[in-house]
């Protein structure tokens, strides 16, 4: 067998469940985008050499250059999930002050297993969420597109300011927790923007607060792209969304 294989089953492996509702995207993709990703994904099933194929193992896997301004994981604590996450970052505005900057309200996002890919092929998937941003994804769809990848949870707020991350969805029941920021650091100068232009709001580190199942205790957003506000509320409704998407590494706590 070719080492290979990993690669395209790692694009499409893991049981996946129908998507809740998701906003339905209008923009094409864009060509060069999607065709980058494919020249990419072509050179390295090309540069695989033969061999048994290798296991799947996120024990090895590192985060991203950019993540150096966040502390690090604690001790002892080991990378139990990779997800992509895909869909909105939500905010307010104040109708009477146009000139003031929109109040973040919250994000809703599907996640998508990207464990394998993440670990294996690194180069590859920091291009993810910028390939991913240029489809649509709808409330019928369980896989992501082009990367096919799988979803492992859904991503949403139980509070003005609490992340909620819900991993129990799948056969594999990672467990599921609130957060709160840790910290937070802007994404690189050329990080990917959002459908519109929009830059891509910072990496964050979040901490699992009480009532985590699965031992989840640490949270890393990198990785990202879009979701981005304008500067003021000129021009804008009380209530409004910026498509956008990053990687979540899941970290456990020592056993």
């Amino acid at each position: 067998m070719y080492a290979s294989v990993l690669l395209v089953s790692a694009l499409g492996a893991c049981s996946a469940l129908a998507a809740p509702a998701a906003p339905d995207l209008k923009l094409a993709p864009s060509i060069d985008t999607v065709s980058e990703y494919f020249n990419m994904l072509a050179a390295t099933i090309k540069g695989v050499k033969p061999g048994p194929v290798p296991v799947c193992d996120i024990s090895k896997a590192k985060l991203p250059a950019g993540a150096s301004g966040l502390a690090p994981p604690s001790a002892g604590f080991k990378l139990k999930h990779i997800a992509l996450g895909r869909g909105t970052q939500n905010y307010t505005c104040n109708l009477s002050k146009p000139d003031e900057a929109p109040k973040a309200a919250g994000a809703v996002a599907t996640l998508f297993d990207a464990s394998c890919v993440v670990s294996a092929y690194p180069d590859l998937a920091r291009s993810l969420g910028k390939v991913a941003m240029q489809f649509n994804l709808t409330s019928a769809e369980s896989k992501l597109n082009p990367s096919n990848l799988a979803i492992s949870g859904h991503h949403f707020f139980t509070g003005p300011t609490t992340p909620f991350f819900d991993l129990d969805v799948s056969a594999k029941k990672l467990g599921h927790a609130n957060c709160a920021k840790d910290g937070a650091t802007p994404a690189p100068a050329n990080a990917p923007k959002g459908q519109k232009g929009e830059a891509a709001v910072p990496w964050l580190k979040l901490l699992t607060i009480s009532g985590a199942t699965g031992n989840l205790r640490e949270v890393y957003r990198v990785e990202t792209v879009g979701g981005s506000a304008p500067a003021t509320c000129q021009g804008l409704p009380a209530g409004f969304t910026v498509q956008y998407a990053a990687q979540y590494w899941f970290y456990e706590g020592k056993a």
